[in-house]
């Protein structure tokens, strides 16, 4: 894969800064090719984050502000482009109205109820995980909330493989959903596992096989209820497989 590919997808999914001329070459229309990189983006940004929790947490700042000075950084790493995603798509899954009417609330750009429910909950669970987390020692610590973000954007590709994009048209989500080759689904998978297997171990690996598992189900909820994925429900997979990564190394 060419490097442009690299500081392309980097540059498209956060908001790091990528000088243009990195990514000069690559067309819109082909970053899909991109998907494998989503588990090495995912490593830098949950090492950004990671160090500045730990950090924060052993200067002196205690435990919760260490815990919400990670949830804050992921944010800000993304612009909270997945949160954004989520919102939308709890706002329209939950109107409980037709097919039609869903997907017409979730491009509405306005903040509904389940929408803030959904963030004010993801948020304060992903905190208070962490929270709890807090009582392995920092290098531990810093490996498994590394391992965070790499899960959530693994995890994502099972909504892009062989999926429909809902919507009639063009859209952001239409680059990726249903554009993946199943050899890029098992290069990201594979190199998502690796990382954690490396990092984390077999408890991040247990962790990480929960997440799948959940993710794929959700998958299935978002198709049964919007004919297929969108660009909100890729956002919403990787928020929500963050926090059940969390969680399930809670449980492990």
């Amino acid at each position: 894969m060419k490097p442009a590919m690299f500081w392309a997808t980097l540059q498209f999914i956060t908001r790091i800064p990528v000088p243009a001329s990195w990514a000069s070459g690559v067309d819109f229309r082909q970053y899909g090719r991109g998907v494998p990189i989503f588990p090495l983006v995912g490593l830098i940004v949950g090492a950004i984050a990671a160090a500045i929790s730990v950090a924060i947490s052993q200067s002196g700042g205690g435990i919760y502000i260490g815990a919400m000075g990670y949830v804050l950084v992921l944010a800000l790493l993304t612009g909270g482009f997945h949160l954004d995603g989520l919102a939308d798509t709890c706002d329209g899954i939950f109107s409980a109205r037709n097919r039609v009417r869903m997907l017409e609330i979730m491009r509405d750009s306005r903040l509904g109820t389940h929408g803030g429910l959904a963030l004010v909950f993801c948020i304060g669970i992903k905190t208070l995980a962490v929270v709890e987390l807090s009582h392995l020692l920092p290098l531990q610590l810093f490996a498994v909330l590394v391992c965070a973000p790499v899960a959530g954007r693994t995890a994502m590709v099972l909504l892009m493989y062989r999926q429909r994009y809902s919507r009639e048209g063009e859209g952001m989500g239409n680059i990726y959903i249903g554009q993946v080759s199943r050899r890029e689904t098992g290069s990201t998978l594979l190199l998502g596992g690796i990382f954690i297997g490396v990092i984390s171990g077999w408890q991040g690996l247990f962790a990480m096989g929960i997440t799948l598992m959940a993710v794929y189900g959700l998958s299935r909820y978002f198709c049964y209820h919007l004919g297929g994925q969108t660009g909100d429900t890729l956002g919403a997979s990787e928020e929500l497989g963050e926090v059940i990564f969390l969680l399930a190394l809670l449980w492990s």
